[in-house]
This record gives structure tokens, C-alpha cells and sequence, in this order.
């Protein structure tokens, strides 16, 4: 009797545990679709990471404008810039410019990541419900397969009305804590046809010191 509660118990678990996946999967499909579904994308954002025992704390702003794979990004005082072919980024405190190949390594960041990570190696399963200033705010969990993986554990927060990212908070086996809070998501904008293009005279005019690797 007590061996066949057990298995009744496992299974009424097992199904759970997949439709919690299944409608954490869905939500976030809806989102990939939603944001594949723009031309442009410009979003500002609050960055703060936190490590108790390190006593490391830091906070700052930034912002990135997407449009395909190119995109501009503003953090740590530091221009960072993806014109398709090449990044470049500028460092206003250093007078340096650093140019490169963009990176074929798989883990290498780019700011689009922000908004389509989740798609893979990942498992998923539904979290809470929050109200942030009158809107809902859906988080669903996100664990990496890869058990080797520096990250235990991923939160992210989705607007259920608009299914936009709100927020995302990322733990480490470490103890480092990451949060990014989207303060404003901007889609469809009339951007410059100049925007994601580099212009090395104008640093080199201003006295940059230009590093193509």
C-alpha cells in the first residue's frame, strides 16, 4: 500500500513538474516571438552585481539599441558598437578605440543575448507573480543543463501584458548575485542610417588611439 502511494504520489509530481515546464515554454516563446518581431529594439537598463562574501557591489546604467545582429551599447563609461563585421569599443577615459573580429566563441556576449538567452540549454518551470507599479511581472525559473555551468540558477521576469523582459536575476555557484532591470523597452524607432556605422577618422582627429587586433 505504501509503495503503490508512493508511485501515485511521483506521478501526480512528475505531471506537475512537466506542465509547469510546458507553460513556463510557452510564455517564453511568446516572448521570442514578440521581440523577433521588431525592427529595432532600444532598451535602458539598471545593473547591479552583488557578492556578500567577495564584499564586491556594483551599480550602474546603461542602454543598447539593437536592430538585427548590429547593435550600440553605453555601460561602465565604456561605447561598445556591432556593425555587423566588426566591434568596436571605445573607452572616452583612455582616448582608446580597440577594434575586432567579432568572437566565434560560442560563449562570448552580445547585448541581443539579453533578450533571446533563454532559447537554449536551459530548463524551465513557472516561478511567482509579482505587481510592480500596476503590472503583473511573471517569473519563470531557468536552470542550464550543462551541470558544469557557472550559473545556478536564472530568474526572469515578464511582463504579462506587453511580454517584454523586466527583469532578470542571475545566480552564481559562487554567491554573485546579477540583476537587470529594464527601465525603458522601445521597439520600431526611426534610427539613423549612420548609427551602427564607425567613423575612424573623427576618433583619430580627436586623438584616440586607435588597436585593431
Amino acid at each position: 500500500m505504501k509503495k503503490f502511494l508512493f508511485l501515485i504520489l511521483v506521478t501526480i509530481t512528475t505531471v506537475a513538474s512537466a506542465q509547469s515546464a510546458d507553460k513556463a515554454k510557452n510564455l517564453l516563446d511568446e516572448v521570442y516571438n514578440k521581440v523577433k518581431s521588431y525592427d529595432n529594439i532600444a532598451v535602458d537598463f539598471k545593473y547591479s552585481l552583488h557578492n556578500a562574501e567577495a564584499d564586491i557591489n556594483q551599480e550602474t546604467r546603461g542602454d543598447v539599441t539593437m536592430k538585427g545582429d548590429k547593435y550600440i551599447a553605453n555601460f561602465f563609461g565604456a561605447t561598445q558598437m556591432y556593425d555587423g563585421k566588426k566591434v568596436y569599443t571605445i573607452t572616452p577615459e583612455n582616448e582608446e578605440v580597440s577594434i575586432e573580429d567579432k568572437s566565434d566563441d560560442p560563449n562570448a556576449f552580445s547585448p541581443s543575448e539579453l533578450l533571446t538567452f533563454y532559447k537554449q540549454g536551459q530548463t524551465y518551470s513557472w516561478d511567482i507573480e509579482q505587481n510592480v507599479q500596476g503590472r503583473k511581472i511573471q517569473f519563470v525559473k531557468l536552470t542550464p543543463i550543462d551541470t558544469d555551468s557557472e550559473i545556478a540558477s536564472q530568474l526572469l521576469g515578464i511582463d504579462i501584458e506587453t511580454k517584454h523582459i523586466h527583469k532578470l536575476i542571475m545566480t552564481g555557484k559562487n554567491g554573485t548575485k546579477t540583476t537587470i532591470i529594464v527601465n525603458s523597452f522601445k521597439t520600431n524607432l526611426p534610427l539613423s542610417e549612420t548609427l551602427f556605422t564607425f567613423d575612424e577618422g573623427k576618433y583619430e582627429a580627436d586623438g584616440y588611439y586607435i588597436i585593431k587586433n
